[in-house]
Parts: C-alpha cells; structure tokens; sequence
C-alpha cells in the first residue's frame, strides 16, 4: 500500500454524494445511512473500501482513497485497484484513535489511456505518426507531478522531440511518472465518510461493576475508596480490565428512598447513589464517606498497576438538594400548583430524583454544565464513562457532547446503558456511543441467542454498534439465575466472555447471589438501597472459573472481538455452538456452551473451518482445550465430544493446524 501526503487537487463534487462530472463513485462501503453517521474501527486496523467507479467511454480510470483527520489540512492518499464490474478496493490503516473523514477520488488516466490506444494501433500496423506526437504533446501538458516525475518527463520528452523515436514514449517509467504528474482536468471526488477511530479498551474488555460504599469489610461501615483499592487484588486475579463505578457523588436526603425502595428512609439508610447531589455539592462532588479527591487519584493510579482503569457511572438527574436547582432553577419543571416535577416512569415513580429539563430557555448552559462534568472526570484520571439512561435525553445533545469530548481526547469511551426498544439502541450508537447495552441479558434459547448474534455481527450493525454483554446489573437479576445453580452462571458468564469482546458482570456474581424479589428480575435486599458487605472467597465461588475464561481471552485474539463470529450446526437444541477468528486468520476458536444442566453428546463439525499459516490457508488437524490443554485429533471433519454442565457447561478449544 503506498502513501503519501500529496495537496488535494481542484476537484468538483456534489455534497449530496451524487458525484458530477466524467465519473460516478457509488455503492461506497463502509458507510452507515449514506454518511451520516460515523463508522467506528479500532486503532491499527486494516479498513477496506469498495466502491463503484465508473464512466462513459473507455479511458482508462484511475483512483485513489484519500482519508485525514477531521482537524488536519493535507489528505492520505493510497491507489485503489479495479477488481471487477468496475468494483474498486482500497486500504488505509489510521494509527491513532480520533475522527477521521475518508473519500475516493476518480480521474482519466489521459496518459495511460493514449499508450494502451498507440500500442493497439502500432502492433495492427497502422500509421501513427500524429498519435506519437499527440502523446508527446501529453507530456508538455504535464505539471503536477513531483521531482523525480518531473525529471523523467522532461528526460522523455526531449528524447522524442530528439530522435523522433515513439519508443522513447512509451518506455515503463515514463507511464509511472505521467500517472503522478498528468492533468487530471476530470477530477471527481465522492463525497467525505466520516470514520471514528478508537482504543483497544473500546472494542474489547472485561468489565467488573460494583458499588464503592460496599467494599467495605465492616459490617454496617461505609466503603472508602481504600477499601476498593484493598480489593484490586482480588479483581484483577480475576482478569478484569475495567472496574465500573456506580455514581460516587453526594447523595440528597429529601425523599431519600430507605431498603428495598422503601418511600420513608431510616436515619441510617444510605439512599440511592442515583439520587445525586446535596449541599456537599453535585456532579462533580465526591460523597465524604468514600474519601477525598486525593484518595480517589491514589485509586486510579492503583488500577493502573493493575492494569486496569476506572468507569464512571454519569445519571443525567438530581436529587431535590443538587445545588443546581438553587443555583439554576430555570433548569427544572415544576408542575401547575409549584411543586416539583419529579422522575417517574409511570407506573414507576423516583420522588427522590428530578430530570433538568432539556426544553428550558437556558438549554445551552444547561448542555455546557454537563459537558464539563465530563471533562471535570477527565481532569482526575477517568477515561471511561457508563451514561445511565441516555434514551431519555435528546439525541442531538449526546451527539454533541461526544463529538465536544473526543475532540479533546480521542480515547474517552462512553457505554451506553439504554434497554430500549433496538431502533433507539442503535441510533445512539450511531451518533457516537462507543458501545451499548444489549438484549443478551434476556436471551436464552438457542435460536434467539444465535439470531440475535447474527444481527449484531452483519451489515451494517457490525460497523457501528459493539455489544457489551453484561450477564447481570444491580437492577436487572434475570430469571435463569434466580435458582443459584453454579453450572448456570458459569454457562451464562461463558456465552457472554466469548461471544462478545466485551462483556460485565455486577459484583456478587462471583460467588452467586440470586435472591430475588418474588415474581419480579429485581435482587432482594439492593445494594442501591442499603451498604452491603461480603465474603468475597465464599464456598462455591466462581472466581477461578472467570479467571479462567478472561486468561483465555487475552491469549486469543479471535475472542477479544465480535465480528467475525460464526455459529456452527449441532443437533441439540439445548447446546450452542460456535467459531471464532482473528482478523489475520492466524487464531481460530472453536466452542461448544451447554443451555440445560443434563450432560450429553455431540459431534462438533469442524469440517468449514480454515486456518491462515506461513504455508497457506489449511484446515486445523487438532483442537486443544484452552481450560485443560486436553488435545483431540479431528477426524472426518470433526470431533465427538462430551458436554457436562455441572462440570463445565462451556468447552472451549484452539484449532491447531
């Protein structure tokens, strides 16, 4: 792939994306809604374009793939190839995380176009005295080429105007130099792509969610954000990269919700981390239970020698007692007697929350004071944040404030915690969520597993919306694990860490909490309500379990992404199989997860599956077990295999080729 950082030439194009001129660039991939929206890779990756290019006549065409950051003047430019039915293909790979904006330019190759004329009609034997002076008289036009182009141009020219000689034009070289240097008076580019470009964090991570006033190992005594650092041991033996927060800030007392989202709060009772703000201050506050700004900075820097990094939880509400509605009252609906209008999703009501209100007259001040929360937690450390119900804010406000965030650092993730109807879901992905919430939680049966699978990872889906598959949160338990059985969360834990490159599970998890309120996905006696305190080495644990499962991700990169996932067929409705490969092919995971606890049979086909090598593609010989390195040979394109689910309910294995 050459490159270069070639001016862009003058150049005519419709902004619609309806090209004028000579050429038509159409059926641009990657693309999502005609250029809209961004589409979204990861720093380093190989990004292939397509696109038709074509126009009237026979001349030959020339294009190129240009592409820059949004902030940069000079363009990238990399040559594109015709592969067939005038389909051309072109590579570019940026470096570094940002926004980035790609488009193809097309132009006659006047050049090329004479030599491949003037050689046809010189081996056919016809007279071409005048079409070796015409094409001499291309090289005279000649003028945007660079140095060496340039020698060699005025090299050629005065040769044929010396001897005479149409050799002299059509000599390799010369082709080369008139390909960079000729005017290129049809000029068409298409119109710009936007392309978001992220870390690796952004595409591919293990996420531990817990509430920081828990930690503690005092029954009844608040966590500090020493104890959570006491606890990163524990969490990073477990193979986990991001430790998510729930809300850290000042928690109001009026209508302070008691245990189990009681409507009257003992004096005791600690109140919902997302009832945000008192007069210790707001969003950007930290709760004096939980230590100092000092305290918290010591934190992140731990996490990092652990390698890990902290997530924030951001809730776009307020307590009745957040300073902004002393300070900003304009920003709040109040109702038609005076009263404050407080959250509720009926039925549902949260009297210990209110919404500013996006349609209020000082809206702009409104948006800047929330954008600056965000940048307030960039000042500290924090480079990830989990955005709490972002479908009940206005699309063009996420749109913005994203856009105003990653201008000034590129690598800050925003996770879209949404659990909405999918076309919401996938419109904030497009306008810039770095990853989402999904449905997972809720699917459970093999057909809707697999077919949900298939939707996140075809087209377009997989170039704009990442999936974070979070097996549990503090307001959701499902159902399946409400029975507690080990051989359930493990298998649940093991679709979600390798069917998805990234994936969360709430803390208690580990050593399998599930008690329930009845009849309802809700956990009795909730953290958000009450400071809770564990034993984090219980009997029955399931620490080295998911230990086990993240080792496996960090030493597979077929696993540490989603998209080129695969299912394959197995006669067994309660058993879900798959493959996995790396972008290089190089690294090929196979899989089978058991769905019910009865132990069975099954013959895994293996048969489709190729592997990329120094000698070649090739089928794999073996598969290795990546928990135990138990080895089997592949025989008549697969493999019989016995799936214990009170044992293991999830076997994973490399191809070895």
């Amino acid at each position: 792939m050459s490159v270069s950082t070639q001016k862009s030439m003058p150049l005519r194009a419709d902004e619609r994306g309806a090209t004028v001129g000579a050429f038509h660039i159409e059926d641009v991939y990657p693309c999502i809604d005609a250029g809209r929206f961004p589409v979204k890779r990861l720093a380093g990756d190989r990004i292939d374009v397509w696109a038709d290019i074509f126009r009237s006549g026979h001349d030959v065409i020339v294009a190129q793939l240009i592409w820059r950051q949004e902030q940069d003047r000079d363009w990238q430019r990399s040559v594109m190839t015709l592969q067939d039915n005038d389909r051309w293909f072109g590579i570019f790979a940026p470096a570094e995380p940002g926004r980035y904006v790609y488009a193809i330019e097309a132009w006659t190759d006047e050049f090329a176009t004479w030599k491949r004329d003037f050689e046809l009609k010189q081996k056919a034997g016809q007279d071409i005295t005048l079409d070796a002076l015409e094409g001499a008289a291309l090289l005279t036009r000649a003028q945007h080429g660079g140095k060496d182009a340039t020698a060699i141009i005025l090299r050629q020219c005065e040769d044929f105007l010396h001897k005479g000689d149409p050799a002299s034009l059509l000599v390799p070289e010369l082709t080369s130099a008139m390909a960079e240097g000729c005017v290129r008076s049809d000029l068409t580019r298409s119109r710009s792509y936007p392309l978001t470009v992220d870390r690796t964090l952004a595409v591919a991570g293990a996420w531990y969610e817990m509430v920081p006033r828990s930690q503690s190992a005092v029954p009844g005594q608040h966590g500090t954000f020493r104890d959570c650092i006491a606890r990163l041991p524990d969490i990073a033996a477990m193979g986990f990269d991001v430790l998510y927060f729930t809300p850290i800030h000042p928690i109001g007392r009026t209508n302070r919700k008691g245990r189990n989202n009681a409507l009257t709060a003992a004096d005791d009772d600690p109140g919902s981390p997302y009832a945000i703000g008192s007069k210790e201050g707001g969003h950007d506050a930290i709760h004096p239970d939980l230590g100092t700004f000092d305290d918290f900075r010591e934190l992140i820097a731990a996490c990092k020698t652990h390698g890990m990094e902290i997530a924030l939880d951001i809730a776009v509400q307020c307590s009745p007692d957040h300073p902004w509605l002393t300070q900003h009252p304009d920003w709040f609906k109040r109702r038609p007697d005076g009263s404050m209008r407080y959250a509720e999703n009926p039925p549902k009501k949260y009297e210990d929350i209110v919404n500013p209100d996006f349609g209020c007259e000082d809206a702009g001040s409104l948006w800047n004071a929330l954008r600056d929360v965000i940048l307030f937690w960039i000042n500290q450390g924090v480079r990830i944040f989990r955005i709490d119900n972002p479908h009940t804010k206005p699309f063009n406000f996420w749109e913005w404030l994203i856009r105003e965030v990653q201008t000034k650092d590129p690598g800050v993730i925003f996770l879209a915690e949404a659990f909405t109807r999918p076309k919401v879901m996938k419109g904030l992905a497009k306008l810039g969520f770095t990853q989402s919430y999904t449905y997972f939680t809720w699917r459970t049966q093999k057909g809707e597993i697999e077919s949900y699978l298939n939707e996140l990872t075809g087209y377009p889906e997989r170039d704009y919306y990442r999936p974070n598959f979070f097996v549990s949160t503090p307001d959701i338990l499902p159902y399946h694990l409400q029975s507690g059985e080990p051989w359930m969360f493990k298998s649940r834990v093991a679709l979600a860490a390798a069917l998805s490159s990234t994936y969360g599970i709430y803390n208690g998890f580990e050593i399998l909490e599930h008690e329930a309120i009845p009849g309802r996905e809700e956990y009795l006696n909730s953290e958000k309500y009450e400071i809770k305190v564990r034993n984090w080495d219980a009997p029955g644990n399931i620490k080295s379990y998911i230990a086990a499962l993240n080792r496996a991700r960090r030493t597979n990169p077929a696993l540490l992404q989603t998209r080129n996932l695969r299912f394959l067929s197995v006669d067994n409705d309660q058993i879900i199989a798959f493959t996995k490969q790396s972008d290089d092919g190089s690294n090929t995971i196979v899989g089978a997860i058991a769905l019910s606890r009865e132990s069975r049979e099954l013959w895994l086909p293996l048969e489709s599956i190729r592997m990329e090598t120094v000698n070649g593609s090739k089928p794999p010989v073996a598969i290795e077990n990546l928990m135990t390195c138990e080895r089997h040979a592949i025989e008549w394109g697969g493999v019989r295999l016995r799936l214990d689910p009170l044992r293991d309910p999830a076997l994973l294995f490399q191809c070895l080729a």
